[in-house]
């Protein structure tokens, strides 16, 4: 039996018990648990849990939650009802139970508000979230084939608009490159020999509806399918030793089952009182589209090595790959679309693409003709440092300066305006020991903008207009940064800890150098193990923020944040963690947790906090370790006000 937790610290739901049960073994693979709550004004709950386990075959779990909340009490202007249920699975194939296939499951379904009203779910992360995520996936190999399959059934569930989506289920086939022209043994040396084809199919038969029409009839009326194949040939040639040229063809073919369909009615009256309009109607029916493309790339690869004679700095070298792009897509838009009466005189007549509508799950033919020209400039800039002690045996270390320094643009040859696409840019790179990482994104658009925001084919002025940026920082340090740097060399052996903060402290020399502590000989030596270890902590900064200019009315800074983490050890069974950040743009805390721990040796106490915000929350609990006295325990909490909605 497991015996219940009393509660008391929920305001809107009066005394209650809970996690009271029962837990048996159904035979040597399979576990059950069976848990259950009550409270005095009438909410209850029921969970069940089981864990399966198959030696060298495969293992799992399964979680199934019920529960019936009320708000205060009947009658009164703040009384509420809610039913929420949750079904999580998880299962996992032993690799060694089939090599060449694997079936796995990560299934969590259930209402949209189970996560914030819940009096049992004090995982903050779940409680952030806004999504509810599910697949099912089974994957195949054929051996000594260049085919394999993937079979997956997904559910995706938006906690804030209800929305449900589904593919029961998505299927997909591809085939690895093969080389039809190579020669004996895949020998490949002359373009011919190098082409090598590909092939890739996938089909979905896509539900899209609410969490009110869940799990009834209703959901399929929308629901559709399609079938999506894609096939391309490419080769590499190698032109003067230096330049890479990588000449492509690509095919696409998509099957539909549904279409729209467009008549015009003459005898529906309009709100202006006349006569005659175009009607749309869903069909079904088989019906597809194809698509193909040409492109060729050249590319090529520029060093350059700056040598130095002073200073650890021993070299810089940059390396710059430039490329340039041809693309050539046909308009196949015109090929299928379709054209209906539009007035009641039948001079007028409106053209329409019979895969509109959400009914082509693999999107609609492209329109218009694509001659593109596309131009990529990216750089990595690396050095060489000598060590810092030039007598030492140490070899030089390869550093990197500059992950990347990228640049992008296209120019549309067949446009008839706003040829030029926006310049992407982009920068990465790691400091301080690679303790800091910085990216930065932007897009700058040539272009010229109207009163109304929209591009004119007229070039600024100076520098092209920054339509977006986005600038990311991570820094991560910990005590692990600081270990064997700083030891005490007097010969006892004791180690210089270095406290919270990254200062170096030894409180055994601090001691014994204080006058007024001065002992024998014996005693100085005796250091307990607490200050023999060194203290563990991490700290981690984050700061992001995000910049967007449409010339018009949103026009700043969009997103402003730092955030904040980490870790320590006040004493070796002491532990503390945190975690909180700060919203420079509206100017609040976002989620703030506080956790602390202490290790008891055969007991465990622990402490989670979250002192401010819409999950303000603690929960306290001290208990044996040992699984077989689990109900040795005290734990009491106070849940988040739930608000039920």
């Amino acid at each position: 039996f497991i015996f219940p937790a009393i509660q008391t610290g929920t305001s809107n739901r009066g005394i209650g018990i809970q996690n009271g049960g029962y837990y048996f073994a159904v035979n040597d693979y399979v576990d059950l648990e069976l848990l259950g709550d009550i409270y005095s004004n009438g909410s209850w709950g029921f969970r069940a849990r089981s864990q399966y386990y198959v030696r060298y075959k495969f293992s799992g779990g399964f979680n199934l939650s019920f529960e019936k909340l009320i708000r205060s009490t009947r009658g009164f202007d703040d009384y509420s009802e809610a039913t929420n249920f949750n079904v999580r699975w998880s299962h996992r194939q032993d690799p060694k139970a089939s090599p060449n296939s694997n079936f796995g499951a990560s299934v969590n379904l259930g209402s949209s508000q189970y996560f914030r009203q819940s009096l049992n779910e004090f995982n903050n992360s779940n409680f952030l979230t806004n999504t509810f995520s599910s697949s099912i996936s089974y994957q195949k190999t054929f051996a000594g084939t260049p085919f394999n399959m993937s079979a997956n059934a997904t559910h995706s569930q938006n906690t804030n608009t209800g929305t449900v989506t589904m593919a029961l289920p998505s299927l997909q086939v591809s085939m690895s490159r093969i080389y039809p022209f190579a020669g004996k043994g895949g020998i490949k040396k002359n373009p011919l020999q190098k082409i090598g084809l590909t092939y890739n199919m996938q089909g979905e038969y896509r539900i899209n509806t609410s969490e009110d029409e869940f799990f009834t009839a209703k959901m399929f009326e929308t629901a559709n399918a399609g079938v999506q194949h894609r096939s391309d040939i490419s080769t590499n040639i190698t032109l003067l030793n230096y330049f890479t040229l990588s000449p492509n063809i690509n095919y696409k073919e998509v099957w539909n089952f549904k279409k729209i369909n467009k008549t015009y009615d003459p005898t529906l009256q309009n709100s202006d009182g006349s006569f005659g309009t175009v009607v749309s109607d869903t069909i079904g029916g088989f019906s597809n589209f194809r698509e193909y493309g040409t492109s060729v790339s050249l590319s090529t690869n520029i060093y350059g090595t700056f040598n130095f004679k002073k200073g650890r700095l021993k070299a810089i070298r940059h390396t710059i790959r430039p490329s340039v792009s041809f693309s050539y897509r046909p308009d196949f838009a015109d090929r299928y679309n379709e054209t209906v009466q539009s007035n009641l005189e039948g001079t007028e007549f409106e053209t329409y693409s019979p895969f509109d509508g959400g009914t082509s799950l693999y999107g609609r033919p492209g329109s218009g003709l694509s001659n593109t020209i596309g131009i990529s400039l990216n750089n990595v800039i690396e050095g060489k440092l000598a060590p810092e002690d030039p007598d030492s045996d140490e070899e030089d270390r390869k550093i990197t300066i500059l992950n990347n320094l990228n640049f992008s643009s296209a120019y549309n040859i067949a446009a008839d305006s706003l040829r030029w696409s926006p310049v992407n840019a982009s920068l990465g790179t790691r400091l301080l020991k690679d303790k800091l990482a910085l990216n930065l994104n932007a897009s700058l658009d040539p272009y010229q903008i109207n009163e109304t925001g929209q591009r004119i084919d007229k070039f600024v002025k100076g520098l092209p207009r920054l339509t977006r940026a986005n600038l990311t920082a991570n820094y991560t340090l910990s005590s692990k940064d600081f270990s064997g740097e700083n030891k005490d060399n007097s010969g006892n052996g004791n180690q210089v800890t270095p406290d919270v903060l990254g200062k170096n402290l030894n409180p055994a020399n601090s001691f014994a150098s204080d006058p007024s502590n001065s002992q024998n000989n014996n005693e100085e030596e005796e250091i307990t193990e607490l200050y023999k270890s060194t203290i563990p902590w991490s700290l981690n900064l984050a700061y992001s923020a995000s910049y967007a200019n449409n010339g018009v009315n949103n026009i700043g800074i969009q997103s402003h944040s730092v955030m904040f983490g980490g870790d320590f050890d006040l004493t070796p069974k002491w532990k503390v963690g945190f975690s909180s950040g700060y919203d420079i743009a509206s100017g609040g805390f976002t989620f703030t947790r506080m956790n602390f721990s202490r290790d008891l040796d055969s007991w465990r106490m622990s402490f989670n906090w979250v002192p401010f915000g819409n999950n303000q929350s603690y929960v306290f609990f001290i208990g044996v370790k040992s699984g077989i006295l689990s109900d040795l325990k005290y734990e009491q909490n106070k849940p988040p006000d739930r608000v039920l909605f």
